[in-house]
């Protein structure tokens, strides 16, 4: 796992060319998406507990961001403004032992620009990259 000072190595190195690094660029949170990944109507929902990501993670705040790290995931969030529009990045990178790899990136706006939104995509993402991990590793076992 990575320590902190390699994890802010690995998000100036990625924030430094962000189009080489997000291979599937970034993504735009939007109904369409919301409704796509079953995420719309959990959203609706009042009283709905989500599960707080931060018992699982390291935190680390500062200025530009907020840093999230565990021994699989580091992941960044970073509020900006652009064209006066408040706007918030999310990269998530898998933690390895010598260095970490950008796997997802997106950006949410507008309505979609709240903790709730932000938090259930990210849960969204890192549980499909759990699945996908375990999906890998077994294929690894019976090969």
């Amino acid at each position: 796992m990575l320590n902190p000072l390699q994890i802010e190595e690995a998000y100036r190195k990625f924030a430094c060319d962000l189009p080489h690094f997000a291979h599937d660029g970034i993504v735009s949170i939007d109904l369409q998406f919301l409704h796509d990944q079953g995420l719309l109507h959990s959203l609706q929902v009042e009283g709905e507990e989500t599960e707080d990501l931060t018992q699982y993670f390291h935190v680390i705040e500062s200025a530009e961001k907020v840093t999230l790290f565990n021994e699989q995931f580091i992941v960044w969030i970073i509020p900006k403004t652009e064209e006066e529009q408040p706007v918030t990045y999310v990269l998530i990178a898998l933690n390895h032992p010598e260095n970490a790899t950008l796997e997802i990136v997106f950006a949410t706006h507008g309505v979609y620009n709240t903790p709730r939104h932000v938090l259930k995509v990210l849960q969204h993402f890192l549980r499909d990259m759990l699945e996908t991990e375990e999906t890998l590793t077994s294929f690894e076992k019976n090969a």
